[in-house]
């Protein structure tokens, strides 16, 4: 994330300029030392599945003779990394990609992989989001370029019959944000489940401003769960390879909170009264997380004052 200096309006117009770019030339300049240092590692799953690791968003891969299909991108910067582990796989170069939802961390490769020939899928706000056209809360500013943008699109979901599986895109309603996905590899037992889960790492990251609500994300997990059993390996947003047991301890940590925080607002306790309780003091056990307690009981404190999404419509 960038870092803005502040300066001081007594500062005349030429220092304050100068200070400016200076701190501009000093963030760009740590971003790019940031991606240098970045090493994406590869992890094979099932014949012909893997996951890479890097910066940002958990990355699948499945290859063969079908074309090789990525889910997510993380940041542009690191594409060259990304393709240099897609072709260490012995794949070819990516021919499909998937974005589980709209945030930069997943989709910043979107633009060069768009660029080499890649055809792009995700959920219809995906590409809302990424336009700038949301009907409320946030999106890109300006919008993303034609190339990063999905140009095959759906409301509830879709199937891929690529590279000997049947590879199932099903969205999941307001949970993380508006237009989440998890896929499913149903050969291979792998699931990808995006940012609507945060494996051991961090407290879930709750994207109000984008249409996410605790509700959904609990949802979410129930139906993963549904579709998982011992063996299949699941791909977290973030974090590291998760099993059955892990995202059932997830699932059990969403009730809870949920459910506690629901009985305080039942008492009429305030937000700030309902995070001195510090009601998920035993999962906020990471100094580095991404998001911390205090943070996650407000956004599960305001998404439950939202009403309960009614079902969408396909448009």
């Amino acid at each position: 994330m960038r870092r803005y200096l502040k300066t001081s309006f007594s500062l005349a117009l030429l220092a304050t300029t100068s200070i400016a770019l200076s701190a501009g030339t000093q963030s760009m300049a740590q971003e790019a030392d940031r991606f240098a240092a970045v090493e994406i590692k590869a992890e094979p799953l099932a014949d012909g599945v893997a996951v890479l690791f890097g910066a940002g968003g958990n990355i699948g891969v499945s290859y063969g003779p079908d074309g090789t299909v990525l889910i997510d991108d993380q940041f542009a910067p690191l594409t060259p990394k990304i393709e240099a582990a897609i072709a260490a796989l012995g794949a070819e170069p990516v021919k499909y990609l998937i974005n589980t939802h709209w945030h930069g961390d997943h989709s910043g490769g979107n633009e060069n992989f768009g660029k080499a020939g890649a055809l792009i899928m995700a959920h219809d706000h995906v590409r809302e989001r990424m336009l700038g056209i949301q009907k409320s809360g946030r999106g890109n500013d300006p919008a993303s370029p034609a190339e990063a943008l999905p140009t095959i699109t759906y409301h509830d979901g879709l199937k891929l019959h690529l590279n000997g599986d049947e590879v199932q895109v099903k969205h999941m309603k307001h949970g993380h944000t508006d237009g989440d996905s998890i896929i499913f590899w149903k050969k291979a037992n792998v699931l990808h489940m995006g940012d609507l889960f945060f494996n051991k790492m961090s407290l879930p990251f709750i994207d109000l401003n984008s249409g996410g609500n605790v509700r959904g994300v609990l949802a979410a997990a129930e139906q993963a769960l549904k579709m998982v059993d011992d063996e299949t390996k699941i791909i977290p947003g973030h974090g590291p390879m998760a099993t059955r047991t892990d995202l059932i301890a997830y699932r059990d940590m969403l009730k809870t909170v949920i459910g506690a925080v629901e009985k305080a607002q039942g008492e009429s306790k305030s937000l700030e009264q309902v995070q001195a309780m510090k009601l998920v003091a035993q999962w906020d056990v990471n100094p580095d997380a991404f998001i911390k307690g205090d943070a996650f009981v407000e956004a599960v404190y305001k998404s439950l004052q939202k009403p309960v999404h009614a079902e969408e419509h396909a448009h």
